[in-house]
């Protein structure tokens, strides 16, 4: 007795489940590639070596960030109109480079709130062998700071050493930057001699202006007097935590049509259109319905002979010629059927079949005159139809 030989059962080359979890993994990393490169350069460093809270260059301000989070507070970016509209003293470095039309908009969200403006000062060029590092050149020309100055107070800049070679911040003295630049003011904040000011405020609104970035920015941190002397200065004008602007330089200006899939409103329909992709999606895992089996491009029987040659010639466009053809056939059809003498063709054929009906004066040559004048299907069908039936009734009476 011989024994059966067992064949190991056929095995799927993927596991459904494994296939499953592969493509739910490789939507996921397609949503967060989508959501990082989206929303990757609003967190980007602006203005890298230019005036920002970012920027470590000697003209940058993020000493004084590092120096507030030091002390005890860290402090916030600003990045969006929703951070601007926050209630906290923000303090706005204002560089060369930066969009005049972004610090009208800051002008207009914080009309109400208190904001520290600090005028730009130095020309700068970046060094190419040290990345984010600037080189200062000269002082921006007046007209320039002035038109910066003028967006925000009718003031114009006046430069040069004051009457006093010292400044004083609440009650600490500190040296007077070169080139000090100052506004004309009877009740400043920061003196730098009579009726000069360094920091002085907006009377209409909640706006301090400080003309000179050297008391705050990096390269004044390198003095201890003048690095305790910026904290004080930051705390006589707030009355809560700090924020710098970001949107000056760049950060949440751009637009970006992507956003507009994933931020309200247009968001619900992005959720609409994945929901419904999802539903889809799933019924189609599973069949609904018996198999279809695939049918013949054509298929057999006599039928279905003549419905494809009849689709063929309605789609060669030669309907129009064939009831007439009809018409002949059927007519030596009926001639053979009927026993019609030889040689007889034509209207004489057709006579000698008119000549059969005893019931009507030229059946035959009307229905044939039908059939040959038909213009569409169901002409031609109700032709057809006449003359079979008129041949089939001749047969049936000589029988």
């Amino acid at each position: 007795m011989s024994a059966a030989t067992v064949e190991p059962a056929a095995q799927e080359p993927f596991n459904r489940r494994t296939l499953f979890w592969g493509i739910f993994a490789s939507l996921l990393a397609a949503a967060g590639f989508f959501l990082l490169s989206t929303y990757a350069p609003d967190f980007r460093q602006p203005g890298n070596g230019s005036a920002t809270p970012l920027s470590k260059s000697g003209v940058g301000y993020a000493g004084l960030a590092e120096w507030l989070r030091l002390t005890g507070e860290t402090p916030a970016m600003a990045r969006t109109d929703q951070d601007l509209g926050t209630d906290m003293l923000l303090i706005v470095t204002i560089s060369p480079e930066s969009d005049p039309a972004a610090l009208d908009h800051i002008l207009e969200l914080r009309q109400d709130l208190n904001t520290l403006f600090v005028l730009p000062k130095w020309q700068t060029l970046p060094l190419e062998e040290h990345e984010g590092w600037k080189m200062k050149f000269g002082r921006l020309p007046d007209p320039v700071v002035n038109q910066w100055l003028g967006r925000i107070a009718e003031e114009k800049i006046g430069v040069g050493k004051s009457t006093v070679e010292q400044l004083d911040i609440e009650g600490l003295l500190i040296d007077a930057p070169d080139e000090l630049q100052w506004v004309a003011d009877d009740h400043p904040l920061i003196a730098a001699g009579t009726s000069r000011a360094v920091l002085t405020k907006l009377d209409d609104k909640p706006f301090y202006i400080l003309t000179d970035p050297d008391l705050i920015n990096n390269a004044s941190l390198k003095d201890s007097d003048k690095a305790a002397a910026a904290l004080d200065l930051i705390a006589s004008v707030r009355a809560g935590p700090v924020m710098f602007d970001l949107t000056l330089h760049g950060a949440g200006r751009k637009h970006d049509l992507a956003k507009l899939l994933v931020e309200p409103p247009f968001l619900a329909l992005t959720l609409t259109i994945l929901a419904a992709a999802a539903l889809a999606f799933l019924r189609g895992l599973g069949r609904f319905g018996p198999p279809r089996a695939e049918q013949r491009a054509i298929a057999f029987g006599k039928r279905a002979l003549v419905d494809t040659t009849a689709m063929l010639l309605r789609r060669a466009g030669r309907l129009d010629e064939l009831g007439g053809r009809y018409a002949a056939l059927m007519r030596v059809r009926a001639g053979a059927l009927l026993g019609a003498p030889q040689g007889l063709q034509g209207e004489a054929l057709d006579r000698w079949l008119d000549s059969r009906d005893k019931d009507e004066v030229s059946g035959f040559t009307a229905r044939a005159q039908a059939a040959g004048e038909a213009k569409n299907l169901t002409q031609m069908h109700e032709a057809a139809e006449r003359l079979h039936d008129w041949t089939a009734r001749r047969l049936g009476e000589r029988r």
